[in-house]
């Protein structure tokens, strides 16, 4: 069941309270407006089934006023050769023919009237289609724009993030920087320490050659 149940249940609804209502005003929106270009495709189709039977109207009134015509003559040229009873019948003919006339073109009158009124509804419910439609660019328009201040938003943290990330991998090499100058110095360090200890060696050494040396030298 649609949400409409007749042609004044729309132009009489009040789009804009339906969608403050509705839980998904996006969904709503395309139901409305599926209804309403249904509902005026029917109303269309109505109006222009009243304008073909309108001009088929249109050409039994001609034909029924050539009718009346013609037995008008008829009667005429029955009367001027003295037959007045053929003259009678064709003016019963005539009036019959009248009759008929008559009818028509009250047929033609109501149906000019409902013709009207439909295309005026027509009229209504292209203008209630219309402002459905603007309303529901609105809501695109502000879905959209949702949507790009989320995306904003979400790489303004991935942003952040990355920031954050960088500076810790910056931090995190200062570190990786400072280990390696104390493990350097440590390094020299120790190498300083058996230098000096290799020295001591080789100063025993030397004192011990010299010591030689010199008792070499008093025993001779």
């Amino acid at each position: 069941m649609g949400l409409f149940s007749r042609f004044t249940d729309i132009v009489n609804a009040n789009i804009n309270s339906m969608l403050d209502k509705a839980e998904h005003p996006e969904k709503m929106i395309r139901m409305i407006i599926t209804e309403m270009e249904e509902t005026l495709i029917e109303v269309r189709t109505t109006a222009a089934k009243n304008i073909a039977e309108q001009k088929t109207l249109a050409r039994q009134i001609k034909s029924t006023q050539n009718s009346v015509d013609h037995w008008h003559e008829k009667a005429e040229l029955a009367l001027a050769k003295n037959r007045e009873d053929l003259a009678k019948s064709a003016l019963t003919q005539k009036h019959k023919q009248q009759a008929e006339l008559e009818h028509l073109h009250e047929a033609n009158t109501q149906l000019d009237e409902y013709l009207a009124a439909v295309q005026d509804d027509a009229m209504r419910l292209q203008d209630k289609l219309n402002e459905a439609k603007r309303r529901q660019e609105a809501i695109l328009r502000r879905e959209e724009s949702a949507v790009v201040r989320l995306k904003v938003r979400e790489k303004a943290a991935v942003h952040n993030i990355d920031e954050a990330i960088g500076r810790f991998e910056r931090y995190q090499q200062k570190i990786d920087r400072l280990e390696a100058e104390v493990e350097a110095y440590d390094l020299t360090e120790s190498k300083g320490l058996s230098a000096q200890i290799d020295e001591l060696a080789q100063n025993d050494a030397v004192e011990q050659e010299l010591a030689a040396m010199k008792k070499q030298t008093v025993n001779a």
